[in-house]
């Protein structure tokens, strides 16, 4: 076997509203519907999901849980854009700029919650760094 990509996560949430308007409004996601008016959050070749805890899709994780994510999202932004788009949306930083090492190598990052209080650690690559090949 041999795993290429993530397609897409699940995030258990309070609000699919307050997400919505959280990763489209502040992260430029794209929002979209699908399957019976559930929303998602499109980026690149990925998207979330969202579920509202109490009315999950089945199959589902366990103990789904609102709050219980932690991931990383890549930029083209500098980490100096970014830190002006979180601070024109007012979105409190937890932590950074700090540097990290990514899947592909060196990222600084910085780290913001959701509503739902999931930690997102949102990344540049380093310009050293080779993404997409080139």
């Amino acid at each position: 076997m041999e795993i290429l990509r993530m397609d897409h996560l699940v995030l258990t949430v309070e609000s699919v509203e307050q997400s919505i308007q959280f990763y489209g409004d502040v992260l430029g996601m794209e929002i979209e519907t699908f399957n019976q008016n559930r929303k998602a959050a499109r980026f690149g070749l990925q998207k979330i999901n969202f579920q509202e805890v109490d009315k999950e899709i089945s199959p589902k994780a366990i103990h789904p849980t609102p709050g219980s994510g932690d991931f990383c999202l890549i930029t083209t932004n500098t980490p100096k854009e970014v830190l002006r788009q979180l601070k024109a949306k007012r979105v409190s930083i937890v932590l950074g700029p700090v540097q990290r090492s990514g899947a592909l190598g060196s990222i600084t990052s910085i780290y913001v919650r959701d509503p739902d209080q999931n930690l997102i650690e949102i990344s540049s690559y380093h310009p050293h760094v080779k993404v997409h090949g080139k």
